[in-house]
């Protein structure tokens, strides 16, 4: 799986797919959080909006790497399907760390804030919430569920769409307005770890079907 996941990651940074991800992250959060010196729970809702984007974009930036004859070749080599997708996800929540550490760290360089260690786990959970949410649904928008990459991009649009605005929907809508509405980090601990939780089961599910459909379509 090792080698799986470093295959992955030096073909997405020869592709250079991950720089549209990454500079949107880091345009969003440093223009979101620019000269802020509200509570940080504001920033980190910010930064975990712009994780959800970027995860989302990752994941199908590293879906689409292969066409359809050198994946069949890849899963082989690989030792199955479900090796391969596990790889996948691995190496898109691999890409999103980096992210997550930077989504820390802009908020507080380009604002005025004085983070306690409750602000910084807080930030952690929210970001990573977010980033295996954002994998999901990229997995859901992209082969073998949906195999041209227009009808992907709407769809992945669509769903992001409906995480964001449902009003009280878990775990990304509920996750931004508990950011927006309370100023105390060590407030949200408990609850947004329960988010996570949720989010984690979320790309379960979504991975279990991207992996179901595969199978019946070969």
């Amino acid at each position: 799986m090792t080698a799986l996941v470093r295959y992955q990651l030096t073909t997405l940074l020869l592709s250079q797919r991950h720089l549209a991800p990454l500079l949107l992250f880091t345009a969003l959060v440093a223009v979101l959080t620019s000269d802020d010196t509200g509570p940080l729970t504001a920033a980190h809702g910010a930064a975990a909006a712009a994780m959800l984007l970027a995860a989302t974009w990752l994941t199908m930036a590293l879906t689409g790497l292969e066409d359809r004859s050198h994946r069949a070749l890849l899963t082989a080599a690989t030792g199955g399907r479900l090796r391969l997708l596990t790889g996948t996800v691995l190496t898109a929540l691999l890409g999103c760390l980096p992210l997550t550490a930077l989504g820390l760290a802009l908020p507080l360089l380009v604002g005025a804030h004085t983070p306690t260690a409750a602000d910084l786990l807080l930030g952690t959970e929210a970001q990573l919430t977010c980033a295996l949410t954002g994998t999901a649904v990229g997995l859901l928008a992209s082969r073998p569920l949906v195999r041209h990459r227009g009808h992907g991009l709407l769809l992945a649009l669509a769903l992001l769409l409906a995480l964001t605005v449902s009003r009280g929907l878990p775990p990304v809508n509920l996750l931004l307005t508990r950011l927006s509405a309370h100023h105390r980090s060590a407030d949200l601990l408990a609850s947004t770890a329960l988010l996570l939780a949720l989010a984690a089961a979320l790309l379960t599910a979504a991975a279990a079907l991207a992996h179901t459909v595969a199978a019946r379509r070969d």
